[in-house]
């Protein structure tokens, strides 16, 4: 049975098929035809709907979700996602995370986040107010509680860094912070985990909030990065490959101003 017109995906009206319903979809997505949260209608009403084949819908739907706007999982129907930074750099992440097999990859990876935290400490030092400081002491105070105990550890481990990233007001660095987690996290299984190097991790913690508590924004850039080269040591551990640390020249180094 041959395919009606406009169902194949060869090029039509200036753009494949499936890039022409994709933004279709897009459009119904982010003007709430299309709500956050529902399902996207049946392959088969989209076909009849749009007429077009079902491999138009999921090539479009395969671009939809590599662009954050749809939940994907094998056995049920899509589930439409509003964009949000979150969203966003999540789809960016799920590409990035696969430099992570790569040595190369890897380093450049863990260099953004020295460079970026290491600011984010700067600007607390600089910025943060009476709330952000209670909130450092806080999960400063669960994160040494929890030594010795592997997952807590990382739990406060996270929840410490996060307030950094929140401390700034600004929505996108919270969702880099998740990446981070993310991109991370397959390898904390595989990390070195003892009561001595929680103390060690520990440690850094406290010296990057001493820092901002005294609002010295030199030294908890410089807490920060002596912290994330001790960090990067247990990381590159989970590897086959040994490379020395990102920017190393450069870690024991202040930036003026």
């Amino acid at each position: 049975m041959s395919e009606p017109a406009g169902r194949g995906t060869a090029k039509r009206g200036g753009g494949r098929a499936s890039d022409q319903l994709g933004e279709r979809l897009s459009a119904m997505i982010l003007s709430g035809e299309l709500t956050s949260g529902s399902r996207l209608p049946p392959e088969r009403e989209l076909m009849q709907r749009f007429g077009v084949s079902r491999t138009v819908v999921r090539e479009a739907i395969t671009s939809l979700a590599s662009r954050g706007l749809l939940l994907t999982r094998p056995g049920f129907r899509p589930v439409v996602q509003k964009p949000s930074y979150e969203t966003a750099i999540g789809a960016l992440g799920q590409l990035v995370g696969h430099l992570m097999h790569d040595e190369e990859g890897m380093r450049a990876l863990f260099e953004s986040r020295i460079f970026l935290e290491a600011a984010l400490a700067r600007h607390a030092a600089a910025h943060a107010k009476r709330d952000d400081l209670a909130e450092l002491r806080e999960t400063l105070a669960r994160n040494r509680a929890a030594i010795g105990d592997p997952r807590a550890f990382y739990a406060t481990d996270v929840a410490f860094h996060g307030v950094l990233y929140r401390i700034p007001r600004n929505p996108i660095y919270p969702a880099v912070h998740k990446a981070y987690v993310e991109w991370l996290m397959r390898h904390w299984g595989r990390m070195e985990r003892a009561a001595d190097i929680d103390r060690l991790n520990h440690a850094g913690h406290v010296a990057i909030f001493e820092a901002i508590a005294a609002r010295d924004p030199d030294e908890a850039e410089a807490a920060l990065r002596r912290h994330l080269q001790i960090a990067w040591e247990q990381v590159r551990g989970t590897f086959e490959f040994r490379s020395p640390p990102p920017t190393e020249a450069n870690a024991s180094g202040r930036r003026s101003g």
